[in-house]
């Protein structure tokens, strides 16, 4: 039977997939109860368009077998991709209660409360991910975000400044961390970070605008325009390009 998983592999491979899901239901008469079958077939019908059936074979593994992790995070990700939140959070909730040691399934858990905006919920499963892998640099990364928007400033330098232990070639990085200094009112550290972001993409363009607006607020007026010059070199909408040459004319008055 595996010469025929082998089969059904292998058209998936060549994006075959109506093929792919013929070969995986003849495995299926042999082995109605092969949980690993229907999750691939899943998989195949997803990529096929066929969501209804991906949905229902994704089901079906969970039933043969509930600790199927993978079900669990292809489920949700049908769910999530077609705005059912609802449904995503469920199925991840059951998957992290039937394997309760499984962090990815705390992570995606976590990732989809963000995004139906349950911070609290979200630091719960965060910082179980973090118990269990203390050094998931993305868990930190997510954290931050959260503690961001909870308005605790000093909890999100504090996770984003443990991601820089593991990376610090990451823009977005540098950017979340200035965001995070400049809510908390240290601008120099803001500063900083905006120019670190600058420094690892020259092309990061809101950088150049959080910085040069935080020049020209402790009135450093120099610094502020050679940093709002630069973007206005940038590809930008044409209203914001005349906003910020109107404002580079201002400055220029000041230096």
């Amino acid at each position: 039977m595996s010469e025929k998983i082998d089969k059904a592999m292998s058209l998936f491979k060549e994006r075959k997939y109506k093929e792919c899901i013929d070969a995986f239901s003849m495995v299926l008469e042999n082995e109605p109860d092969n949980s690993d079958v229907y999750n691939n077939m899943g998989v195949a019908y997803a990529c096929d368009g066929d969501y209804n059936h991906a949905l229902n074979c994704y089901t079906k593994a969970i039933e043969l077998n509930p600790e199927l992790a993978q079900a669990y995070i292809n489920l949700s990700d049908l769910y999530f991709k077609s705005g059912d939140l609802a449904s995503a959070i469920g199925t991840l909730q059951r998957g992290t209660y039937e394997l309760e040691n499984n962090l990815t399934l705390a992570h995606l858990l976590a990732r989809v409360y963000i995004e139906d905006q349950r911070y609290e919920d979200a630091v719960v499963e965060l910082e179980r991910v973090l118990d269990g892998e203390p050094e998931n640099y993305d868990a930190y990364y997510d954290l931050g975000h959260v503690c961001f928007e909870l308005g605790d400033y000093e909890s999100a330098i504090s996770n984003f400044e443990n991601v820089l232990t593991y990376r610090e070639d990451s823009e977005l990085l540098f950017y979340s961390l200035a965001q995070a200094y400049e809510a908390n009112n240290e601008i120099d550290k803001a500063i900083s970070n905006y120019l670190k972001a600058i420094a690892v993409n020259d092309k990061f363009t809101l950088a150049y605008k959080k910085v040069g607006i935080l020049f020209m607020a402790r009135n450093d007026f120099e610094d502020a325009l050679e940093y709002f010059e630069e973007y206005s070199n940038f590809d930008i909408p044409q209203e914001e390009k005349d906003s910020i040459n109107k404002l580079i004319e201002r400055i220029k008055t000041k230096v």
